[in-house]
């Protein structure tokens, strides 16, 4: 019978793209979700039957271990950037993350990748980067053999990133961001996926790793790249930290007095901590190099997916093509 792996989080943005290689690779594919029926799409990466969604709370043993029982392998991809009802940092990242360690120890299942991200650490002020450090001293503890994988921002198709600030520019001619200095190293999320399946076969030493593109570039040098792509021009304005902070206590708060009916979309308190630090690979930490990757370039993806962001959107290179018929 064929190998089965569980993905906690498999159907979110990077769970999807591992989900999709494990099928490839011939193994059965437990998609772990809270809402099964919103996560269908993902049957179609197998074979019938070979991809499944199944419900899972994280916060609950006996729902973790019954999606452990029978598994050679698991990867955990769940994480949040804002607390929703019980979903609140501690409870996913941390307690969660050690939960499905401890699990998997108990159920012997053979290999453990954890989904982390840059700047995870126990000590941080931020709530986000404090649950990702204690989640990963949590996984070691439970599963000192487990591949700990921490990505940079992460761009694709579907991401939250791009997408999102491309739409922005479509309002008007300025694109506000909030830390325009700050660096990162954007990484394509079928590499974070490749990474993710050496993990699961074996084929990574235990440890952890950072994974980031070949481009370091600053928020503000990604907007203007992302501009380049979509073909409009914007000015791109620093927002202060002091008024990030402070627009992020207001829409904090209006979350919290609606009983989270009125959600944070915008910007939190704790995402402004965040947009204050750079998020690069660490000198000297191990990452693509020692996985045998080459990651990929965003100049040969953004294109594929950005295009419909730009004014005259599929019929962008048609008219371009014109234009230089009417020149010669």
């Amino acid at each position: 019978m064929s190998k089965l792996v569980t993905i906690f989080g498999g159907s979110g943005f990077v769970g999807r793209y591992i989900a999709r290689r494990m099928a490839k690779e011939g193994w059965r594919v437990r998609v772990a979700v809270r809402h099964p029926n919103d996560a269908l799409f993902v049957r179609p990466y197998g074979t019938v039957g070979q991809v499944e969604p199944m419900a899972c709370n994280i916060r609950d043993d006996a729902s973790v271990r019954g999606l452990l029982r029978g598994a050679d392998a698991v990867v955990n991809c769940v994480g949040i950037l804002n607390r929703s009802g019980r979903n609140t940092f501690d409870a996913v990242q941390a307690e969660g993350a050690g939960r499905i360690a401890r699990i998997a120890t108990e159920e012997r299942v053979g290999t453990l990748v954890q989904v982390s991200a840059i700047g995870a650490d126990a000590g941080s002020d931020s709530a986000y980067a404090r649950t990702k450090g204690e989640g990963e001293a949590a996984v070691l503890a439970a599963f000192p053999t487990a591949v700990i994988l921490r990505p940079s921002i992460v761009f694709g198709t579907e991401d939250g990133f791009f997408n999102r600030f491309a739409a922005m520019s479509r309002l008007g001619p300025i694109l506000p961001v909030v830390g325009a200095e700050t660096r990162f190293q954007p990484v394509y999320v079928d590499d974070v996926a490749a990474a993710a399946v050496k993990g699961i076969l074996g084929q990574a030493a235990p440890g952890v790793y950072e994974l980031g593109g070949p481009d370091v570039d600053t928020f503000r040098g990604l907007m203007r790249r992302m501009l380049l792509v979509i073909h409009r021009r914007r000015m791109v304005v620093n927002v202060p930290f002091f008024l990030a902070r402070a627009m992020g206590f207001g829409f904090d708060m209006l979350q919290a007095v609606t009983l989270g009916l009125i959600e944070n979309r915008m910007i939190t308190r704790d995402q402004a901590k965040n947009l204050a630090r750079d998020n690069v690979v660490a000198f000297g930490a191990k990452g693509f190099a020692e996985l045998g990757i080459t990651p990929t370039a965003m100049a040969a993806v953004l294109p594929e997916y950005l295009w419909r962001y730009r004014p005259s959107g599929q019929y962008a290179a048609i008219k371009d093509s014109a234009k230089n018929l009417k020149k010669s």
